[in-house]
């Protein structure tokens, strides 16, 4: 018999085998080649041009869509292995070559591959289409999306799965040449290790993992509160406690836990504990590394869609807080936009606010782990606005002498520098001290962030507004934005806006800051294009981490789904001998169910648990809202378990059924 009719004839006779193997190939190739056609797509171009981060965003996430593709691959040929374990060992019992058996499982793995990267370029090609209709909605961009074929997206396809294809042929020969014939046989019963006796040392070791997790957890919610004085120091102990407490639990604490259950029962073991307990007992040394790497993946994929999803969800809130009004002129810029929007006939509201400022010294307000941030320098300008002005806000806001509100205080300062009111605060004026009470700190925002530099505003008296501004005057000294015009448009639709904002740039209102040369000019942008700007770049970084995070999700679910489809195949003569002394098939899945409980929903758990701290730590230098964001990434993951937990079920009730 020829080679390519062995190597036909042993594809057909493993097809069992193979067409898991081959979903992970299509699977990979697809989303690759549909990823990297996106940024090829001539709509997804005109749409990124005003986000300059969009090409270089694409770029990074193609680096780290090779990492998924390459460990999902790799994994997936390693079951893929193991299950021909014996067919491998039966090739050389029969005097076959290790020469020739490298060759015959070479020549199969060619063309699958041939044909994995075939279908899936035509399906990425497809989906393609899908997602970028998906990144255009998220951009808020309208344009009519077309099937774009790319030819660098197939060579770049070829190129990676080349490699890939080459990478995957030498591992295989390496274990074909290296393993002995015993250790081929015995290769898919190596991870069953099993657990004679249980001792204090087991137990410790489970606790010192427990410890670590929360240790890591507690260091999470004091990193950005000024208490943390090296930063990447403290993300790397995170880390590593979390990572390290995750494997020590998995590696000792379940089974011993497991092992204490089992000893209540003193003996009388029903069918579920046997189907569900004993194996993931028995099973959790072989099977540590792989669940700690999967709750890991799971966390870092969900805390990243999270933080992006925050950024993308707060898009218009932080705009707002960028740009509190529809339009900001500073310093009687304002006048001839005014006139113009009066000559149109637009309808709109005008707020004037006067400023001044004034030193203060940042230890009165903060704490001394926050101070220590600031290296001994802690003299800083407040801008202050006059409670007359700040009553175009807030009429019910009212001042007692000596008393003053601090406002516009809010995203990742009041995380990192909380001031809590009442508290006292000295204004410096060269020679002069102004003493204020605090009586009430709020994050209602007033002026630009462009103006305040990310400051918090300062409401004081009029009297003593007044005074300061008096005082700057004679000292010639004091903030260079003396006044800020706030204007909303009324009842305006969108092409007004569109209008506006060529009015807006035309008659220099946006101007901030110009040089008396002229060569430095700084302009503001109005509330809709802060919005719109920030939906582009955020838009373009949630696709992209959401397409990451459904890669590692797809391809974390599917490992668990390979491998409890592996224990299946293996415990399958188990529940033969259980089926033929009477056990029903209900009372098998039963115990089935508990496991696969266990399998997908403890990974799962903890993998919630760390992006839940880890997206708590610092979620506020992303945007204005956690919760929602968090909770809406979190059901999808959950949702997604399910499935694959389903499909296990499903597999596990089909051999079953076999069993007799």
């Amino acid at each position: 018999m020829k080679l390519s009719q062995l190597v036909f004839k042993s594809m057909q006779k493993n097809m069992r085998h193979y067409y898991l193997y081959f979903f992970a190939l299509i699977f990979s190739v697809t989303l690759f080649f549909s990823f990297v056609t996106l940024q090829y797509n001539e709509s997804i171009i005109a749409a990124t041009k005003v986000s300059g981060t969009a090409s270089s965003g694409f770029e990074a996430a193609s680096y780290m869509l090779y990492f998924i593709v390459l460990f999902f691959v790799l994994y997936a040929n390693h079951l893929f292995i193991k299950r021909r374990s014996k067919e491998i060992g039966l090739y050389q019992l029969i005097g076959m070559t290790k020469g020739l058996v490298t060759r015959l499982i070479a020549f199969e793995n060619i063309l699958l591959f041939i044909g994995a990267v075939s279908i899936g370029m035509v399906l990425g090609l497809l989906s393609s289409r899908l997602f970028a209709m998906i990144l255009l909605k998220l951009l808020q961009f309208d344009a009519v999306v077309t099937m774009t074929f790319s030819k660098v997206a197939v060579v770049n396809t070829l190129m990676v799965f080349g490699v890939l294809l080459v990478i995957i042929l030498v591992q295989m020969a390496f274990m074909v040449r290296k393993t002995t014939l015993l250790s081929l046989f015995n290769a898919s019963k190596q991870a069953d290790e099993r657990v004679k006796s249980f001792s204090v040392f087991p137990m410790m070791m489970g606790a010192i993992g427990l410890g670590l997790i929360i240790y890591g957890y507690y260091r999470s919610t004091v990193l950005f509160t000024g208490q943390t004085t090296n930063l990447f120091l403290s993300m790397v102990i995170i880390l590593a406690t979390t990572i390290g407490g995750t494997y020590l639990v998995f590696r000792f604490s379940v089974a011993f836990l497991l092992n204490l259950f089992r000893l209540t029962k003193k003996g009388h073991l029903n069918l579920t504990d046997v189907l569900a307990l004993t194996p993931i007992m028995h099973r959790m040394k072989g099977n540590a590394k792989s669940l700690t790497l999967i709750t890991v993946l799971t966390a870092v994929s969900l805390a990243i869609t999270t933080l992006s999803y925050i950024s993308y969800y707060s898009a218009s809130s932080s705009a707002e807080d960028e740009m509190p009004a529809d339009y900001i002129a500073v310093d009687g810029r304002e006048e001839p936009f005014i006139q113009a929007l009066k000559q149109e006939g637009i309808a709109f509201e005008q707020k004037t606010f006067r400023l001044t400022s004034a030193q203060f010294d940042l230890a009165t307000i903060f704490s001394g782990d926050v101070i220590g941030m600031f290296q001994g320098n802690t003299l800083s300008d407040a801008l202050i606005i006059p409670l007359s002005d700040y009553h175009q806000l807030n009429s019910k806001v009212q001042l007692n002498k000596g008393e003053a509100i601090i406002t516009g205080f809010s995203g990742f300062q009041s995380n990192i520098m909380p001031i809590e009111a009442p508290i006292d605060l000295t204004l410096l004026h060269q020679e002069s001290e102004i003493p204020l009470r605090i009586k009430e700190v709020n994050d209602t925002a007033v002026l630009a962030w462009r103006v305040t530099a990310g400051g918090f505003i300062v409401v004081v008296e009029d009297s003593v507004f007044n005074q300061l501004q008096r005082l700057n005057s004679e000292y010639a000294i004091g903030y260079s934005t003396q006044e800020q015009t706030s204007i909303n448009l009324t009842n305006a639709d969108e092409e007004t806006y569109k209008q506006v904002e060529k009015l807006y740039k035309q008659t220099g209102a946006n101007v901030l800051f110009k040089s008396h040369e002229g060569s430095t000019v700084n302009k503001l942008s109005s509330q809709r294009s802060t919005v719109e700007y920030n939906l582009n770049l955020f838009g373009t970084t949630i696709f992209t981490t959401a397409f990451l995070g459904l890669a590692f999700l797809l391809a974390t679910g599917s490992i668990l789904y390979f491998k409890q489809m592996s224990e299946a195949d293996e415990e399958a003569e188990s529940y033969r001998i259980l089926r033929k002394i009477g056990f029903t098939q209900d009372e098998l899945l039963k115990g089935i169910m508990m496991k696969q409980l266990f399998n997908f929903g403890v990974p799962l758990l903890i993998g919630l648990l760390h992006s839940y701290f880890a997206v708590r730590s610092g979620w506020f230098l992303f945007g204005t809202e956690m919760t929602t964001p968090l909770l809406i990434t979190m059901t999808l993951y959950i949702v997604m378990y399910i499935v694959f937990a389903s499909l296990t079920i499903s597999y596990y009730k089909k051999i079953i059924k076999q069993a007799l």
